[in-house]
């Protein structure tokens, strides 16, 4: 069977990004698509396309800060991190998903 992607469940993105800005700290674009890549076992892979207008929209919502500084190999980059709002706005997020994953969870079991 060839490797299959998965797609990204409208919505989700952006919990996706702000977990993982909380989890690592300050990171641009590039590094954050990497992680996800890492994290999802490279079932994940999100191109400039998808991922930058998830970041333009967090910073518009004022739940990420872009700053600029230097990547790994010196390239200046946009590094966004998490504000307070962010956070809150994550923990809002998170539960929602864990409510809809146990009503997906109980939906899919087998009926007794």
């Amino acid at each position: 069977m060839a490797d299959e992607k998965t797609d990204v469940l409208q919505g989700t993105l952006d919990l996706m990004v702000l977990k993982t800005l909380d989890t690592l700290g300050p990171m641009h674009g590039y590094g954050i698509a990497q992680r996800l890549l890492q994290v999802s076992d490279s079932a994940l892979q999100l191109n400039q396309g998808t991922l930058y207008p998830a970041l333009i929209r967090l910073e518009q919502r004022g739940w990420v800060k872009p700053e600029w500084g230097r990547s790994e190999n010196n390239r200046r980059a946009r590094f966004y991190r998490l504000t307070g709002a962010g956070r809150k706005r994550l923990k809002i997020e998170a539960e929602k998903w864990e409510k809809t994953a146990s009503i997906m969870a109980r939906l899919l079991q087998p009926e007794a």
